[in-house]
């Protein structure tokens, strides 16, 4: 007999979605509103990393253009066609094709979907405590302190 509260196995897509968009202040908030995430890694009671099925509408973008400097990240592309960003380059991803961020790097990055169909993708990270986010292309910082994100402007000031 299974006594856990976690289920053994489900359908992904039957996972609720998280219904906070986004953990950013605003103005950056708004911005994920073309972004739906199902946090699969939560449903199973994962500690050591994450798991998310992540949907990313038409003009919808991953995240802010951003780098940690402790929680490794990893993608893999299941459906649609999206673009990644780095400093380096814009990399078309289509279904099977996978892409991973070494933390403490510096090497920012993110997914946009500039087709008109959804993009489906799980984004897989650690949970490695204190981390720290920098977003070069915006006036916002993160640092990671008892599991929740406390953002502030490049000056220190807080949102």
């Amino acid at each position: 007999m299974n006594h856990s509260k976690y289920p053994d196995a489900l359908i992904a897509v039957e996972v609720m979605p998280n219904p906070i968009s986004s953990v950013y202040p605003e103005p950056f908030a708004s911005e994920m509103a073309h972004r739906e995430k199902r946090r699969l890694g939560n449903v199973f009671g994962l500690t050591n990393f994450g798991v998310n099925l992540t949907r990313l509408a038409p003009g919808g973008i991953s995240a802010l253009y951003h780098a940690h400097s402790k929680q490794d990240e990893f993608i893999y592309v299941l459906e649609g066609n999206a673009t990644l960003e780095t400093e380096n380059d814009s990399v078309h991803l289509s279904p099977g094709m996978c892409a991973g961020f070494k933390a403490g790097t510096g090497k920012a990055h993110h997914l946009v979907n500039n087709t008109t169909k959804d993009v489906y993708f799980l984004e897989v990270g650690d949970r490695s405590s204190q981390d720290e986010c920098t977003y070069p292309n915006d006036d916002l910082m993160a640092r990671e302190e008892n599991d929740v994100w406390v953002f502030v402007h490049k000056d220190g000031k807080a949102y």
